[in-house]
């Protein structure tokens, strides 16, 4: 029987044979995920950004920095948790996601929740959060409420025969950009170190 790493490494090699997923022929690499498959907490952000599209890894530019910032705070790092994003590859520019690009790569993000079984979800983010409480249901994402109301309430969804415990967090990069947003941060992560212990 494979291991979780080896499971990862699996639906890995699924996405680079995939011909179809988009978004494959404008970036620079896969960006996967990091971290430890046994990690009882997954983060999901939005998609990759020009930094993570270049090293083939999420969560390593600024917005990465201040995760790891948040994480310390609370006894994590980054060997304790798991680290993806919604899409696995760079859209052109950081645009937004497109409604067919989220729904052609979140069949692998739910294979690796599927091998990993956190206890805890944390949606970095509007599209991450709305995401999983569409229940993977893209046509329902827009109908869901954003990130703003959200944030630091645990809540018990269902994604496609999985239950998760979810919990919404502003995404780090915002944070950059509106430094209020840090204590609001600092009260949700507390949460999740409760949920978690």
């Amino acid at each position: 029987m494979p291991n979780k790493e080896e499971l990862l490494n699996q639906i890995k090699e699924e996405i680079l044979n995939d011909k179809n997923i988009h978004l494959k022929e404008t970036a620079t690499n896969l960006v996967f995920g990091k971290g430890n498959p046994d990690s009882k907490i997954i983060f999901v952000g939005e998609a990759p950004g020009e930094n993570e599209d270049i090293q083939g890894l999420p969560f390593v530019g600024a917005a990465g920095k201040n995760l790891d910032k948040m994480l310390e705070k609370i006894g994590l790092s980054i060997n304790e948790v798991y680290i993806a994003n919604i899409l696995k590859y760079r859209p052109p520019n950081n645009r937004n996601p497109l409604p067919e690009e989220i729904e052609s790569h979140t069949p692998y993000l739910i294979k690796q929740i599927s091998v990993i079984q956190p206890k805890v979800i944390c949606s970095l983010g509007n599209y991450a959060t709305k995401f999983f409480l569409s229940g993977g249901n893209i046509s329902e994402m827009d109908k869901k409420e954003g990130i703003t109301k959200l944030h630091g309430k645990p809540l018990n969804i269902t994604l496609k025969n999985l239950d998760i415990k979810l919990i919404p967090l502003f995404h780090p990069a915002a944070i950059i950009y509106n430094r209020r947003l840090l204590e609001e941060w600092d009260k949700d992560i507390q949460i999740v170190k409760n949920e978690i212990n």
